[in-house]
């Protein structure tokens, strides 16, 4: 099973970029777009339904904002979208599909850069998602929980990890929180079970000189519970063409 997520930073504009023209030929089982700006009612068919997948969409309910995709070649056993509270359900954060033994997920972690309202709506999302974590470590199945999760765990996730420890996607609480996550809960950071390298980055600034210096921050995942942690055989970062300020991120599994 392979598996690609992006942050699409506005699915039409991905589209515009070459995104479903490159897409087709990945040979992905499944693949997880996060903040996608869009209303289903925008987008043409070749996005909605692209050639040999299923798509599925959780908009925010402010146009051009937020909001997330699920594309699968197989068609779920069922699909679901709701968290319970309303930075995840009215901005269109999370989105999961069903299949026999696994669940796929779709997430936009919200990001806390605009100022503090928005990082502490960002530890409650925080907070609240960790429940749901523990819920989903409970299941008899696997989970893989693909996105944009908007925090670079350790220092070998971004390039300028000194400058940056005061702000938002780094800071120590949030770091902390993912230790939390892959270490007392045990849920495994799927790429750096085949990638220990440093300057893996999934996301650049486009202020200066970011993508050409490869000044990045590494803040896109595929998540798994522990089960699949063996099972992780390939992972990549897709840099050859640019379709967002994220990069593709692709894992393979065998599943």
């Amino acid at each position: 099973m392979k598996i690609i997520t992006l942050n699409a930073n506005g699915i039409r504009s991905a589209d515009r970029k070459g995104f479903f023209d490159w897409m087709p030929g990945q040979g992905a089982d499944v693949v997880c777009l996060q903040e996608i700006k869009a209303q289903t009612e925008q987008l043409d068919d070749r996005v909605l339904q692209p050639d040999g997948y299923f798509g599925y969409f959780n908009s925010a309910q402010k146009k051009g904002y937020s909001g997330v995709a699920l594309y699968s070649r197989q068609e779920p056993d069922s699909v679901s979208d709701r968290l319970g509270w309303d930075t995840a359900d009215l901005e269109g954060r999370f989105i999961q599909a069903d299949y026999p033994g696994v669940s796929i997920v779709s997430l936009y972690l919200p990001s806390g850069t605009s100022g503090e309202e928005r990082q502490t709506i960002k530890y409650d999302f925080m907070a609240r998602f960790e429940r749901v974590l523990a819920d989903i470590l409970q299941q008899e199945k696997e989970f893989i929980i693909c996105g944009d999760w908007n925090i670079a765990h350790r220092q070998i996730d971004l390039k300028n990890w000194r400058s940056n420890q005061k702000n938002s996607g780094f800071l120590p609480e949030e770091r902390a929180w993912m230790d939390k996550v892959f270490g007392e809960m045990g849920l495994v950071d799927a790429f750096r079970v085949v990638n220990r390298e440093a300057e893996q980055y999934t996301w650049w600034s486009n202020r200066g000189q970011s993508w050409a210096k490869n000044v990045g921050w590494r803040i896109d995942y595929q998540v798994v519970t522990p089960g699949l942690a063996d099972r992780v055989r390939d992972a990549s970062i897709y840099k050859e063409q640019r379709f967002s300020d994220h990069a593709p991120l692709s894992i393979e599994y065998d599943i």
